[in-house]
């Protein structure tokens, strides 16, 4: 059986159903477009994930890209599949015509990108760092950078890249050493390594742009000191391309999404690296941020991505594997049934279900509040967006990493002995996903931004937009005869988390921040679970809605009621457990001494 990636029904039940997106249309930016665009971009997705992507998935995990003589070698199919990537349209399609984009919502071009995530991860990051990196360009670049690097990576001439990790430094962007020094000739010359870049060299094209943090000979130390510059591999000089003084040092051989290469770069060993300066100078971070935060709602849809398609591997397993009979069936003479219809294995996939439902129905809203930040008619309606956007976007990022390496496992336990084999694909998919708590900032760095700076920001405002949507949805539940407990579970857990995070922001007024942020990780999976559980209150009002109009068909929208009620009875009560350890100040890994291990 054919695997679907993700499930055409969900995403459209997510798109209109839920989301309403098609009043995205009223607004200004979108009034080109209508569900009949909509629907067919996701169309055009849907085909190049399932009859391009998916068939290479298995041979590109197997031979991934190899360096030689100093230059990346890709695996030859993805040498084909660049082409009809690009013929999508998909690098520039939220963007603006003025930049050749097809202004499409973010919320409907994250969705066909989940497609080809699901797909095959590594093919489609080749395209979503590019369009990062272009959007970054366009955003703070100068007329001549965006005439120069801007329009070959929309075009997908060029590719991109972020180039932020050092060596010795890590995720400790304060501590970037990589040096720019200023010349006469509008350039920088620049020296410095970096590590685990992404896609930072390769034979698709003939040059790639890396957007690079690097600090200005005399600028302060620390994140205040950090530029942002645009480094070519090759240069242009005389009308033609010469190398850069940008160098491959090695390869890093990644446990999962191998496809892509993971590289050591090394700039200005013959002395004669040069690159542009983008926006002003040591506000690199802050224009960072940017293409981080794009980077972290795509790691999330991709994190979403790869636990769906291992989950409907897993169903559709489950469906056709006969092993064992019913706990009632004492005749070994009867035939044996499929074991989806053992009540354990549906555990398994209901969880699965939930994780991967209510994680996709997470992001998508993201996109939406992205989407409402740049382009609604008011300001204050903007500011609201932005506000609950900043908040989402670190659960967004790992509750998808967290909770999805946990769906693969349960995808791969699914299969039994099969699942920890390479002849079937479940092992290869937990090995991509693990990558997605670790890149563009690691869960404990999304939990110490949630609290230390989203949640508490304006005196919790965000917070308080997140308390008004979850009290619309349980309106909305309530008048669609939802049950009372559900709603009245998910309300009180919203003011736990409101009265908790006033505690923790008093304890950081009050000079002790190591006490506030303690239990930060802890903190955010109260977030994960209460935001997925608000996910899922709206998704069983919907669906009641649906079945009271006699709507079809009864069967998806009664998996939904069951999957709400899974979540918001099993999951939500953990929000609790969770609470009390970050206001307890359990302090048993903040005592421990490196000694004591």
């Amino acid at each position: 059986m054919e695997n679907q990636l993700l499930s055409d029904r969900n995403v459209d039940f997510l798109l209109y159903e839920v989301l309403g997106a098609e009043r995205l249309c009223e607004l200004a930016a979108f009034r080109e477009h209508g569900r009949e665009t909509f629907d067919l971009f996701l169309a055009s997705a849907r085909r190049m994930a399932r009859q391009v992507l998916m068939p290479s998935y298995r041979r590109m995990d197997a031979q991934a890209p190899e360096l030689r003589d100093g230059r990346v070698r890709v695996h030859p199919l993805m040498k084909e599949i660049y082409p009809q990537l690009l013929s999508l349209g998909l690098i520039n399609a939220t963007r603006p015509a003025a930049v050749g984009g097809q202004q499409m919502p973010l919320t409907v071009a994250s969705l066909a990108a989940a497609y080809l995530m699901a797909g095959n991860g590594s093919a489609y990051g080749f395209l979503g760092l590019t369009s990062a990196a272009a959007h970054l360009m366009e955003a703070f670049g100068s007329d001549w950078l965006k005439t120069e690097f801007m329009t070959r990576l929309y075009a997908g001439e060029w590719t991109g890249t972020m180039a932020l990790t050092e060596p010795h430094a890590g995720s400790s962007l304060a501590d970037v050493t990589t040096r720019a020094t200023p010349t006469e000739g509008g350039y920088y010359l620049i020296q410095g390594a970096k590590i685990f870049i992404s896609g930072a060299d390769h034979d698709l094209t003939e040059n790639v742009v890396q957007m690079t943090l690097a600090r200005i000979d005399g600028a302060p130390p620390g994140i205040k000191g950090i530029s942002l510059f645009a480094i070519p591999n090759r240069r242009h000089e005389a009308g033609h391309l010469v190398p850069n003084d940008v160098h491959v040092a090695g390869a890093v051989h990644k446990l999962g999404s191998r496809g892509i290469p993971s590289l050591i770069l090394s700039f200005g060993e013959e002395g004669d690296c040069r690159g542009w300066l983008v926006g002003e100078r040591e506000r690199g971070i802050a224009h960072m941020f940017q293409m981080m935060n794009e980077a972290r709602i795509m790691v999330g849809m991709g994190g979403v991505a790869t636990a769906s398609v291992a989950y409907h591997e897993a169903l559709a397993y489950a469906r056709t594997r006969p092993q064992g009979r019913a706990a009632a069936a004492r005749d070994p003479q009867k035939p044996q049934v499929a074991i989806v219809e053992h009540a354990d294995v549906r555990r398994m996939l209901l969880r699965q279900k939930a994780i991967v439902e209510g994680g996709l129905s997470l992001l998508a809203t993201t996109a939406l509040q992205a989407d409402l930040a740049a382009h609604a008619e008011d300001a204050p309606s903007r500011r609201r967006a932005a506000l609950l956007l900043d908040l989402l976007t670190p659960v967004a990022k790992s509750f998808p990493a967290e909770w999805g390496f946990e769906s693969n496992v349960l995808a791969m336990q699914v299969h039994g002995g099969y699942g920890y084999t390479s002849e079937y694909l479940p092992e290869a998919w937990l090995r991509d996903q693990k990558l997605n708590s670790i890149h563009e900032g690691t869960t404990g760095i999304q939990g110490l931004d949630l609290l230390g700076r989203k949640a508490v920001a304006e005196g919790g405002a965000a917070l308080g937009i997140l308390q008004e949507e979850i009290a619309l949805a349980a309106k909305r539940a309530k008048a669609a005869g939802i049950d009372q407990a559900w709603c009245d579970g998910l309300g009180e857990a919203m003011t736990t988390l409101m009265e908790l995070t006033q505690h923790l922001g008093a304890k950081g007024l009050a000079g002790d921040v190591e006490g506030m942020l303690l239990h930060s990780a802890d903190y955010l999976a109260l977030v994960s679970i209460v935001t997925v559980a608000w996910q899922w209150l709206l998704q069983a009002a919907v669906a009641r809605e649906a079945l009271n109009s006699g709507r079809a068909p009864t069967d998806f929208y009664q998996g939904k009621l069951g999957a709400a009620q899974y979540w918001l009875l099993t999951e939500l009560p953990r929000a609790k457990l969770f609470a009390e350890l970050c206001r307890s100040g359990e302090d048993s890994y903040a005592r421990m001494k490196s000694d004591w291990f």
